[in-house]
């Protein structure tokens, strides 16, 4: 038993130490964000004064709205194209780099929690909320990692960092339990395959959400600046002029949603499955059961929107993240304060 508990104190210890470098990864892709805006500043200043090279004060004004628009297509095209550039061939941006190093550290450190919790607890550890959340956050970040081969999401990497402190720390803080036996429905290989299927669908939709979330901020200057109002491309946040634009990120969200709705597809028929072995039917309009319908459908209509009916823009972005929210109401709130067979919190 002492061994036990040692075991389980040194996965909790392995957990802290995860969320301590995540939130160094934090600090240095904020830094990396920071220093990619002053470098486009930077370089719009430079072009503008290129553009105003003799020309008259009276049309300065005229010029630098030209130039602003001019600038920001030019930006993000290169952003665009350096978004399915090679890993060897990518800006050598060197915040973005010790973020994703330590990020990659940080995700060492939370497997190996992750892996000494199951060993303690002889099972895989996702049987309550605390393991829920050990067990999603690190596919979070495992998904973040493997797209990172394919895209260059590095711009993403402060929002998936500080999404990983705030949601794992949290449940650490709050959701922690000492190890328990299974309850008897839980004893079953549909545990693994359910349970793991769901996380990895949440992994894809928090990357759908992060990319949702960048593209309203990049369609409001978007807008601005085509508009040339007063003072528009020095509004919002810098770093977005180094960033590729709405459409692209819009595209690149629907891409993840689609896959994190296949696997969610997956998890609500295994699901079902799995409940007629443990209670006899399929379906019983359990909460979880009906959260689970819910977020299956907001996604169908996201996707089927999208698709048919040229739901795009910002009404596109919101359905994404209406979607997450959704997740992570089902996780949290279905889960403490709601009464049912699939309420496996560990909380007393």
């Amino acid at each position: 038993m002492a061994e036990t508990l040692s075991l389980d104190s040194v996965s909790v210890l392995l957990v802290w130490t995860a969320i301590a470098v995540y939130a160094l990864a934090f600090i240095a892709y904020t830094v990396d964000l920071s220093r990619r805006g002053v470098q486009a500043a930077d370089a719009q200043d430079a072009a503008r004064e290129r553009e105003l090279v003799g020309v008259g004060a009276a049309v300065a004004d005229g010029a630098s709205a030209r130039d602003d628009v001019a600038v920001m297509k030019s930006q993000q095209a290169a952003a665009e194209a350096a978004l399915e550039a090679p890993v060897g061939k990518r800006q050598r941006l060197l915040w973005a780099r010790i973020g994703t190093s330590l990020t990659v550290l940080a995700f060492l450190f939370h497997l190996g929690g992750a892996l000494t919790r199951g060993i303690a607890a002889g099972r895989v550890p996702w049987s309550n909320m605390y393991e829920f959340a050990l067990t999603g956050t690190l596919l979070i970040v495992a998904v973040y990692l493997v797209v990172l081969f394919r895209y260059d999401l590095r711009f993403l990497g402060a929002l998936i960092t500080g999404m990983v402190v705030l949601l794992l720390g949290a449940s650490t803080l709050a959701f922690y339990v000492q190890i328990t036996p299974l309850a008897d429905p839980l004893k079953s290989i549909w545990l693994v395959i359910h349970v793991f299927v769901a996380s990895l669908a949440t992994a894809l939709f928090a990357l759908a959400f992060g990319l949702s979330v960048l593209q309203l901020m990049q369609a409001r200057r978007e807008r601005r600046v085509a508009a040339a109002e007063a003072g528009a491309a020095k509004q919002g946040a810098r770093f977005l002029r180094t960033l590729p634009g709405s459409d692209a990120l819009e595209s690149l969200a629907y891409r993840f949603a689609i896959i994190g709705f296949i696997f969610w597809t997956f998890t609500l028929i295994a699901g079902s499955i799995w409940a007629n072995d443990a209670w006899g039917r399929y379906w019983g309009f359990d909460t979880k059961e009906v959260w689970t319908f819910v977020i299956w459908v907001l996604y169908a209509g996201y996707i089927h929107a999208r698709a048919t009916r040229g739901w795009r823009g910002s009404r596109s972005a919101w359905l994404s993240i209406i979607g997450f929210s959704a997740v992570m109401f089902n996780f949290t709130i279905v889960n403490m304060f709601f009464k049912g067979l699939h309420v496996y919190s560990g909380l007393s």
